[in-house]
């Protein structure tokens, strides 16, 4: 009989599988190559968990406070709001330099699964929402004549560097994703 903590460990190993593959492959991986790479049979998996579903869900979530910790800003009490901006932008810059970087998993999820009500589509939909959320109160504290606009467009623009950057498709190493809200900022009127 499994103990506890076998079962801590069999989830942990499942989600960390859940991660690495789904942010590698897409959401379309097979349970035996979750259960394969996690070193967990199917048995113990659904044990655990109701369904593939609800395990990549409590995956997304579980990497939400990782996710959110590396966007926000260092020393938050003492930068400004646009610095608190400009850092999201710059930390998409250095994940995109890696060459493993596939772009944001949260988009990423919600892109593949494309069914809102899916399990993983609401984790992924409120987190991309608090960022948006994030945008629009330091829109609003800097001053911006339309922080809500703002907001949804420094969204626009970190959804599409995260994105072209995973494929591959552009380089952000010459500040193209931070120049670009910074020209939004601007525009915006903000401080």
């Amino acid at each position: 009989m499994a103990t506890t903590t076998d079962k801590a460990s069999s989830r942990d190993r499942l989600l960390d599988a859940a991660a690495r593959l789904s942010y590698r492959d897409g959401v379309g991986i097979g349970i035996e190559a979750l259960c394969r790479e996690a070193g967990v049979s199917k048995r113990s998996m659904y044990q655990l968990f109701d369904s593939k579903d609800a395990m990549l869900a409590a995956s997304l979530e579980r990497r939400i406070p990782r996710y959110e910790a590396r966007l926000a800003h260092p020393d938050p009490d003492h930068a400004t709001p646009r610095e608190r901006i400009r850092h999201v932008f710059e930390q998409v810059t250095g994940a995109a330099a890696d060459p493993d970087y596939r772009g944001c998993p949260y988009l990423a999820v919600l892109v593949e699964l494309k069914d809102p009500e899916h399990p993983a589509s609401v984790v992924a939909r409120a987190v991309k929402q608090r960022l948006t959320d994030s945008f629009r109160a330091e829109a609003e504290r800097g001053g911006a004549r339309d922080p809500e606009l703002l907001a949804r467009q420094l969204v626009l623009v970190f959804d599409g560097a995260s994105a072209r950057a995973g494929a591959r498709v552009e380089h952000l190493e010459d500040g193209l994703a931070v120049t670009t809200a910074t020209a939004l900022m601007d525009a915006a009127g903000m401080d």
